[in-house]
């Protein structure tokens, strides 16, 4: 008969699964440094040689690193999803730029139906909160600020589609926009009248999920990235019209 006798998991392949499952939601974030031994032993309930067996096993399939002297952390697993050659033509070809525009609108705007449809109270929650935070730093007229808060808006959004391949790619898109690669985020929020139409367009998406109203929260953010799109290529036109500028002063001194 195909029967095998049933034995308990091992402590440490359940604590495998529990922080695998952690790195598998985004809960534990790429880079993100883990409690020291003693205290994720004791939050775990397991025995420092459990938690030992465990980590070994995790690293020796990328999950987790060590870092000399400073301890152990998420691995960078999404260091890979794109070449340093490839983010180096992103940074200086505007089909990319627009392409990425594109594609934000597609896939946000498809997480932004979910986080409505599926997202749980707790989920809205956060979202309101960062939403709350986002008017908080523009009555303050803190533009840096709220440039952050815009791209952890936009994430928890993301986060509360409960899709982990949509969270762990758009992920990575956003850290490309936090390293410029695309464009420099804060200098939208630096005109007034721009970072009060963008706090206007979020506060609609807000709105809409809160309401549990998916086409309209979808809707909500094509009309944002659709300012987004115009507000660059002005900005595109804006540079290469100041670099025309000073080639004909320059020529004409």
């Amino acid at each position: 008969m195909p029967f095998q006798k049933i034995e308990s998991e091992k402590l440490a392949n359940a604590v495998v699964r529990q922080i695998e499952q952690l790195i598998l939601q985004g809960i534990l974030r790429p880079g993100e440094r883990l409690p020291s031994e003693r205290e994720l032993s004791e939050r775990l309930g397991v025995s420092r040689p459990s938690l030992r067996e465990a980590v070994a096993e995790l690293q020796e399939s990328g999950l987790l690193t060590t870092r000399a002297g400073a301890g152990i952390y998420v691995a960078e697993v999404l260091d890979s999803a794109f070449s340093p050659a490839l983010i180096r033509l992103f940074a200086r070809n505007d089909q990319a730029l627009f392409d990425y525009i594109s594609f934000r609108r597609d896939m946000e705007g498809l997480a932004a139906e979910r986080a409505a449809q599926c997202g749980s109270d707790t989920d809205l929650e956060v979202i309101q909160t960062l939403f709350s935070q986002m008017e908080a730093a523009h009555s303050k007229r803190n533009p840096t600020q709220e440039a952050q808060l815009d791209a952890q808006f936009h994430m928890a959004i993301i986060e509360a589609s409960h899709n982990v391949i949509m969270i762990h790619m758009m992920r990575a898109m956003f850290d490309l926009l936090a390293e410029g690669v695309f464009y420099n985020r804060s200098m939208m929020f630096k005109n007034r009248g721009t970072r009060s139409k963008l706090l206007d367009q979020h506060r609609a998406i807000n709105d809409a999920i809160q309401r549990r109203d998916a086409n309209s929260a979808r809707k909500a953010i094509a009309a944002h990235m659709e300012f987004v799109e115009v507000e660059m290529a002005a900005m595109r036109r804006a540079e290469r019209n100041e670099a025309t500028a000073r080639l004909r002063l320059e020529h004409n001194r």
